[in-house]
């Protein structure tokens, strides 16, 4: 009667460690990730946002002077370092110099290798040397490189008006 007893015991203890295994197992599944943004500029949603390789397509069909208002996601490659006043993006190939609407909000300047959505204004344009050359030195471009800037060069460029940093955090 006591070993019956006994391995009735230990079979339920068994069972019981097993459900509560399943039960943590499904609360860890069912965790999701909450993604907080820090925004900067006009309040804008991350809903409905293009992912780069779309972006980049929609550049492509761009020519010199035609505008689309877009949202998308990329990384930053560059911030400049004097007051966050602009940023390059990742762009496949190439990069977007985004500046903001109106300079009317800067962005942190040690965001390089993030991820970003911004919304705004997306165009081609050709960015004289004297911009080319401005933009090298806040981005602290030496002396000789930014010498080096001798033509007129074709551009992708992004006015944003709203820009989101996403934070992410396990709940």
């Amino acid at each position: 009667m006591k070993k019956t007893l006994f391995l009735l015991a230990l079979i339920i203890f068994a069972a019981s460690c097993k459900n509560e295994n399943k039960e943590a197992e499904t609360v860890a599944e069912s965790q999701e990730i909450a993604v907080n943004y820090q925004s900067f500029g006009d309040e804008i949603t991350a809903d409905n946002v293009l992912p780069k390789a779309e972006i980049i397509e929609k550049y492509n069909d761009l020519k010199t002077g035609d505008t689309i208002n877009v949202k998308f996601t990329t990384n930053v490659k560059e911030v400049c370092q004097k007051k966050g006043c602009w940023m390059k993006v990742d762009m496949g190939e190439n990069e977007a110099m985004v500046r903001f609407k109106d300079y009317g909000f800067f962005m942190p300047k040690d965001i390089a290798g993030k991820e970003i959505i911004a919304e705004g204004k997306a165009y081609v344009e050709e960015m004289s040397v004297e911009d080319q050359r401005h933009y090298a030195e806040d981005g602290g471009a030496t002396p000789e490189e930014i010498a080096a800037i001798t033509e007129p060069k074709r551009t992708l460029a992004f006015e944003a008006h709203g820009v989101l940093i996403p934070q992410t955090e396990n709940h």
